[in-house]
């Protein structure tokens, strides 16, 4: 038996039917495409932030040279360590900042947004670490040991022992801003009221047997 079809009173006829992803939720906009492009740019920008920063803030091993050779002046220094652990201190705290920034921009969020930031992050991570080697002592022992001359004791290169300190800022980013949308974030507007004021569930949603003579 098939349902009877609703009347002109019916207020599933004053509805317009839906379309296949007529949802403004499944939309990408031109304006969500350029804000993930913004923040994976300016992100990825303020890498050099932390090239800078490490490079001046991470502990130094000094080598010393006999004229033949190159040796640690203190085998028993943690500098290598150190200097992890600087990097890694760095990236959460400028992740933890890129996160609120992005979010203080745009309240709203959204899955570009997000990968916005990842990538952004990624990137700055790579600019910092790349550029904290640059700016650091030179990677070439030998000139150094022969700079400093036989017995003075000169700075060895920066070095990360532990590679996977380039995926903190990312992990921090993402992590601080998924928490910020989800407690302070936009909420979506409450669909309005369709009118409806006859007893629930209505009749047409169940068919109904006509009365038996």
């Amino acid at each position: 038996m098939t349902p009877p079809s609703p009347s002109p009173s019916d207020p599933r006829s004053a509805l317009p039917p839906e379309k296949p992803g007529d949802s403004a939720d499944a939309d990408v906009t031109l304006a969500d495409i350029r804000g993930g492009a913004a923040v994976a740019l300016l992100v990825g920008v303020a890498g050099v932030l932390l090239g800078v920063l490490w490079a001046w803030l991470a502990p130094r091993v000094q080598y010393v040279s006999n004229g033949e050779a190159v040796f640690l002046r203190d085998t028993e220094s943690e500098g290598r360590i150190g200097s992890d652990g600087t990097f890694l201190l760095l990236s959460a705290g400028l992740g933890a900042l890129s996160a609120v920034a992005t979010f203080l921009w745009r309240r709203g969020g959204g899955v570009l947004l997000a990968v916005g930031l990842g990538v952004g992050s990624v990137f700055a991570a790579l600019v910092g670490w790349r550029l904290g080697l640059w700016l650091g002592p030179s990677s070439d022992l030998a000139a150094a040991a022969a700079k400093a001359g036989k017995g003075v004791p000169f700075d060895a290169p920066l070095q990360l022992v532990a590679y996977g300190v380039l995926l903190v800022w990312p992990m921090i980013a993402l992590l601080v801003h998924l928490g910020l949308t989800a407690v302070w974030g936009t909420r979506d507007p409450v669909a309005a009221d369709s009118g409806w004021d006859g007893p629930y569930p209505p009749a047409y949603v169940h068919p109904v047997e006509p009365p038996k003579s």
